[in-house]
């Protein structure tokens, strides 16, 4: 089995930053990821708010990101990791993949999150016929159409604006009476006419072979109404995979996410956790400082023992 001394599972934002930081160190490092590097990252249209870029999508920055970390790493791209066993060696970990096995004295898990589902009627049946999770991977399809947005976070503000300018006719749908986002991104809903409706949820997606209406529910009247559209997407929050974790006893809050201290430990000696598997602010430049950490704080533990 190959031995290294830092094995980081999941290629994000965070997972590259602590691949870069640990290679730098001296350290051996792998990081492996069961899909393409950067994850749901590679989906975000375009980013104002990370320093040193006005603007920049985000398959972008990962490819800068994973060009640099290959550097300091090694790294496994469209490799699942399906258990991690604990040793009393001086390789505490056993690694094992859908391709192979490796050994690590230290763990970062940098696993990540999906979207979160409406679980709407027809939500399930219309996937890829109209309802879609990836404004990046399917706006296209819909310019010069009709399309509901539902969310009132960031992403679902700044892909309604990446859909609006391809030339799709947006409606943002959001359940409560005002948006989460930041208000610059309400400025820019306000500034591009993008129609919104608030106090509402999607309680249906209707249609034949294709998307065609969804039926709203005002949340404070009940009543519902019936809103022709040729697509349906949705950006309502994401799902942490927490599944290694809780096998390796990792402890969880009550929202699901990993607890970890200042330095990204969690309550298993040197296992540590980065990026929206955690309690936090959900930003790609709070991944990276915390893959930062994480590497650091594994390096002062090899070092210390």
């Amino acid at each position: 089995m190959e031995q290294y001394d830092i094995i980081i599972i999941g290629a994000g934002p965070g997972g590259l930053t602590a691949g870069i930081y640990a290679g730098r160190q001296g350290t051996k490092n792998l990081i492996i990821d069961r899909d393409l590097a950067g994850g749901i990252g590679r989906e975000v249209p375009e980013m104002e708010n990370y320093p040193g870029f006005e603007s920049i999508s985000g398959l972008e920055l990962i490819e800068k990101m994973k060009g640099q970390a290959i550097k300091n790493c090694d790294l496994h791209e469209m490799e699942e990791v399906v258990e991690i066993v604990q040793n009393d060696e001086d390789y505490r970990f056993t690694v094992t993949t859908n391709k192979d096995q490796y050994q690590s004295k230290t763990i970062i898990l940098a696993t990540g999150s999906s979207h979160r589902q409406l679980n709407a009627k027809g939500e399930e049946e219309f996937k890829g016929k109209g309802v879609s999770y990836c404004a990046t991977c399917d706006g296209f399809f819909f310019a010069g159409r009709d399309i509901i947005m539902v969310g009132g976070g960031n992403s679902a503000l700044q892909e309604a604006l990446y859909l609006k300018n391809l030339g799709a006719n947006v409606t943002l749908v959001h359940r409560r009476d005002e948006f989460r986002a930041q208000k610059h991104l309400q400025n820019l809903i306000k500034d591009a006419g993008i129609n919104t409706i608030l106090n509402a949820t999607v309680e249906e997606i209707k249609g034949e072979m294709l998307v065609e209406s969804v039926i709203l529910k005002d949340t404070k009247t009940g009543e519902l109404n019936e809103v022709p559209t040729n697509g349906v997407f949705i950006s309502v929050g994401y799902i942490p995979h927490t599944e290694l974790a809780i096998k390796l006893g990792v402890n969880l809050d009550e929202s699901g996410h990993i607890i970890i201290d200042k330095d990204q430990k969690t309550n298993i000696d040197y296992v540590y956790a980065i990026g929206d598997v955690c309690v936090g602010l959900k930003q790609w430049v709070v991944a990276c400082g915390e893959g930062a950490v994480a590497a650091t704080s594994a390096f002062q533990d090899l070092k210390e023992n």
